[in-house]
């Protein structure tokens, strides 16, 4: 679990710099793999990865859950 982690938390750290980007008119995701299919998937990862970080979230997080050694 600690690697689905992992990879949700770098997508969406990845998803909100590029938030923060398109507010300046730099969309990275797009300069780097165009408008295309693997634009969209790119997305959708980013967007089922803030699904699970929300459904998982209480577990996993050490400020949430003080008692917990997970992560």
């Amino acid at each position: 679990m600690k690697t689905l982690h992992m990879v949700t938390f770098t997508l969406l750290v990845i998803g909100g710099l590029n938030w923060l980007l398109t507010a300046f008119s730099y969309n990275v995701v797009v300069m780097v793999l165009g408008t295309g299919q693997v634009a969209m998937i790119v997305y959708v990862l980013v967007g089922l990865s803030a699904i699970w970080e929300v459904i998982t979230h209480k577990q996993n997080c050490r400020n949430c859950n003080p008692g917990s050694s997970a992560m």
